[in-house]
């Protein structure tokens, strides 16, 4: 059976894949192979895993991928690869590792610049954006999977929401499988791009991604980061019970519940949840949903 992206999202019913991040500490990783070996029961299709800004932790996010398929040979991996930082040979030299330890899929990404440094900058002998990343992909590694990012309330760097939309379609024609979404609150946001992505010829899986929120305050953090919103009920709810960890992570977990059940009923492929390499909030969701 094929391992490649387009292929895992191929099959009938919805496509569960989960999001992980290289750990900083022995005990992190050890918290992290247990949310992952916990996660195996909802039968994902792939686990990815996160590349550090200026390739900081380009070594782990393969070691990371290789044990999971080690532990659990039934599920597949992605690989996340930006090109912050890395001449050409050195990205080449990183999907051949991949796929020389059987990872089958990369999700390309341009990538955010380092922590302090203002804007992106194009390392010499490197590539600038992701289409060229995922083009030089597609030329040397033909059988590779492609992931790449998809943003449903718009890219913070763009001009434009249409501007955002054209960036997309020059990842999708140089050659990518589908596109993975990043996090949103409001299912309108998805829907919306999804209509706009298909009328621009956009035919490839469009994945939504959704981060259950646990605490009030990372939430806030990541949604400004990432120019994402947060629904006003929701948010109004949140603040109301923002001292209570237990009350915050319920009402997380419930609205990502209902944001999932509709999503599937409206036919998304299925559902990649960010899930800070901890399982409980998504195992919360799944297991209501009686997955």
């Amino acid at each position: 059976m094929s391992r490649r992206l387009k292929d895992l999202l191929s099959g009938k019913g919805p496509v569960w894949s989960f999001e992980v991040f290289p750990p900083k500490t022995p005990a992190g990783f050890e918290s992290m192979y247990a949310a992952v070996d916990r996660l195996m029961a909802f039968k994902p299709a792939y686990f990815s895993c996160t590349f550090g800004a200026g390739g900081s932790t380009q070594g782990p996010t393969l070691d990371i991928c290789s044990e999971i398929m080690r532990r659990h040979p039934q599920v597949a991996t992605m690989a996340h690869l930006t090109c912050v930082g890395l001449k050409v040979e050195a990205l080449l030299d990183f999907v051949r590792q991949a796929r020389d330890r059987g990872i089958t899929n990369i999700m390309a990404l341009r990538g955010d610049p380092p922590k302090g440094q203002e804007g992106f900058r194009k390392t010499e002998g490197g590539l600038g954006y992701a289409n060229e990343l995922v083009a030089v992909i597609r030329d040397e590694f033909p059988d590779m999977g492609i992931g790449v990012g998809g943003y449903p309330e718009t890219h913070q760097e763009a001009t434009s929401p249409e501007d955002d939309l054209r960036h997309l379609k020059t990842k999708v024609d140089a050659g990518a499988d589908a596109v993975v979404c990043q996090l949103f609150y409001d299912n309108a946001d998805y829907y919306r791009f999804v209509d706009r992505c298909r009328k621009l010829g956009i035919q490839i899986p469009l994945v939504p991604g959704l981060l259950p929120i646990v605490n009030f305050p990372q939430i806030q953090r990541i949604t400004s980061l990432c120019a994402a919103k947060l629904p006003k009920a929701l948010y109004a709810e949140l603040e109301k019970h923002k001292d209570d960890p237990g009350a915050t992570a319920k009402i997380g977990a419930e609205h990502a519940r209902r944001q999932t059940e509709d999503l599937i009923s409206q036919g998304a492929p299925g559902v990649h949840f960010y899930v800070l390499n901890q399982a409980e909030a998504a195992h919360q969701v799944l297991t209501a949903l009686g997955a």
